[in-house]
């Protein structure tokens, strides 16, 4: 059993924080608002979570998700996540996080935004191409031929492996793209983002999204290698 903080409890972060739970892991839970705003979604998780700050989630969890939108990067607290692993599952949007201009030029990656505010962590990058109810749905047993891979990548192996274990806990198989420069294979609009679990012709829900389709590892390791880099 390891614990893991989640700093953000929003869709993706209340979808990790119900599969792990799942798995037998402990969490602590976090957002901007407060602890107490967090009452409901920790009363459903049940006596294997708390609601804490995100320096509380931060300082308890061994592996750390930061589920925040990207404009909020710079108020991840530093210190308690050095020597941490700590999954980022940011995408970039404009409309919400203003245009950030070294994003815009190729000359940073989502990931190593957060990776050079937390100098002292082990950045990697995941969860950030599924739509969270398929996150949420196609979780599986290790060995089930329906299992479905996530993608990630990052720049320390043992980080990569401490990922990859805690994904076979909550239900999924792992494609390595790559060190975290790399992590824009599957980021908004390209091949491995979202779609590619996508169910051709199942009814869509209330967001106008389809159902979800397992995707192994090999669809996940083709649609990695059919993206190109956006021109900067």
């Amino acid at each position: 059993m390891s614990t893991v903080g989640l700093i953000g409890a929003g869709k993706i972060g209340s979808t990790v924080a119900r599969l792990a739970v799942a798995a037998g892991h402990e969490v602590v839970v976090s957002n901007s608002r407060g602890p107490e705003t967090l009452a409901d979604l920790v009363a459903e998780l049940g006596p294997s979570a708390r609601a804490g700050t995100p320096a509380e989630a931060a300082a308890a969890g061994d592996v750390v998700v930061v589920t925040v939108p990207l404009k909020a990067y710079r108020d991840i607290p530093v210190a308690p996540l050095a020597g941490k692993v700590v999954i980022d599952t940011n995408n970039y949007y404009p409309d919400r996080d203003g245009v950030i201009p070294e994003l815009e030029d190729g000359s940073a990656t989502t990931s190593g935004l957060l990776q050079a505010h937390l100098p002292d962590a082990s950045v990697v990058k995941a969860f950030n191409n599924i739509y969270y109810r398929h996150l949420g749905s196609l979780a599986r047993p290790s060995g089930s031929a329906d299992r479905s891979a996530l993608a990630i990548a990052g720049d320390d192996a043992a980080a990569k492996a401490t990922v990859t274990a805690l994904f076979d806990d909550l239900g999924y198989d792992t494609v390595d793209a790559g060190p975290l420069a790399e992590g824009w294979r599957f980021e908004r609009d390209l091949p491995a983002y979202c779609a590619i679990y996508f169910a051709p012709g199942t009814e869509t829900d209330d967001l106008g999204l389809p159902g979800a389709q397992p995707t192994d590892s090999e669809a996940v390791t083709a649609a990695l290698a059919k993206a190109e880099r956006p021109a900067g």
